[in-house]
């Protein structure tokens, strides 16, 4: 059979890469196009174009790139239509691919959906195009399809939390290199996978770097953006590319870019601070649409404070430097527990193969 899948960023193509692996176990004459990434195109996945065509976050910066968004549709419509899936597989990203889900829907493609928008946070109108374009909503948080239950749509299903399955594949290959002495263990720094972000964080984490001369920090860079980073950096700071797993399975302490790698993060038992800035009419209308308290997963997961979040204002280098300072002075992981608790069991990449392939076969 044939998939076309869309995934919009860098999350959202290791989570497809290692769905397209278990798609593959129970299809084996399945055929992959779509929009993505590296993992995807790793395992065989046609890519009409890449991450750095829609790597576009906030209300500014969409209406900056409106006519490259809208070039992106028209491609992605004429590609899905030459190609005639089986399925459209929609992962995260949902800003374009909601859209992409009724246009897909109307033309008479099922539609499944891999990683549930947090519209339980904010645009919780969104559910209604949910209901009437997507043959199946496949969540990584428990408490999601108790939040579709109480809008009468009942094709969602739990299927744990990919990043589960990421970790552990990455901890069994890497064992031996991972560095057990806490103390010359180094300072994680993810400023995020966007342009935007890097553009907002990475002053700040370079001047973080600064205040502790004894601390080696190293930042996770990504490849497709490396004309993003700076030339030059202080002496005890570093970058390593394309290997955040790597970064954090050595680090003592992280400071962290708002988004999917607040979660990994706890999950390497690593003690953090989330931190986040975007332009000012972007935070502006998010906070006016916002319906929680915080932004990063781990606290949103537990429904409380456990990891300290600087957002906006309070994103400062004067900010960030005390709440790191605490942090090494007393990193207690103990608050992941109950988070460790409430997203299950590992095998979200196979338990959601087989309600994909269920869906088409």
């Amino acid at each position: 059979m044939k998939y076309f899948i869309i995934a919009g960023e860098t999350s959202g193509d290791l989570h497809a890469g290692n769905l397209v692996q278990e798609i593959s176990k129970l299809d084996e004459n399945a055929i992959f196009k779509g929009v993505g990434g590296d993992c995807m195109q790793r395992n065989n996945v046609d890519l009409l174009f890449g991450l750095d065509r829609l790597s576009f976050m906030g209300f500014v910066e969409v209406l900056l790139h409106i006519i490259t968004i809208f070039r992106n549709f028209r491609a992605v419509k004429k590609s899905i239509l030459t190609f005639q899936p089986d399925v459209v597989i929609l992962v995260d990203y949902p800003g374009f691919n909601l859209r992409m889900a009724k246009w897909c829907k109307q033309k008479g493609f099922k539609v499944a959906y891999y990683i549930s928008p947090t519209i339980w946070a904010w645009h919780e109108s969104r559910v209604e195009t949910i209901k009437k374009y997507v043959d199946l909503m496949l969540c990584v948080l428990p408490f999601e399809p108790i939040f579709y239950e109480k809008h009468q749509y009942l094709k969602s299903h739990f299927v744990g939390h990919p990043l589960l399955d990421a970790i552990d594949t990455y901890d069994r290959k890497n064992q031996s290199k991972i560095n057990l002495d806490k103390k010359n263990k180094c300072i994680a720094l993810l400023p995020g996978s966007r342009k935007q972000e890097l553009e907002q964080l990475l002053p700040v984490f370079t001047a973080v770097a600064q205040h502790f001369p004894n601390e080696q920090f190293v930042l996770s860079g990504i490849t497709r953006l490396t004309t993003m980073y700076p030339v030059s950096m202080p002496k005890n700071m570093s970058i390593l590319y394309d290997d955040m797993y790597g970064i954090l399975a050595d680090a003592k302490a992280a400071v962290v870019c708002s988004g999917t790698a607040t979660l990994e993060t706890a999950l390497f038992n690593i003690p953090q601070v989330v931190v986040y800035k975007t332009a000012w009419l972007n935070y502006v209308i998010g906070r006016c649409m916002a319906k929680v308290q915080f932004i990063s997963l781990p606290n949103l997961i537990v429904q409380r404070k456990i990891v300290e979040e600087l957002i906006q204002s309070d994103c400062t280098t004067s900010k960030c430097v005390v709440e790191l300072q605490q942090l090494l002075q007393h990193s207690n992981t103990k608050q992941y527990d109950v988070m460790m608790e409430k997203i299950g069991e590992k095998g979200a990449s196979k338990n959601a193969a087989n309600l994909i392939y269920s869906l088409v076969a």
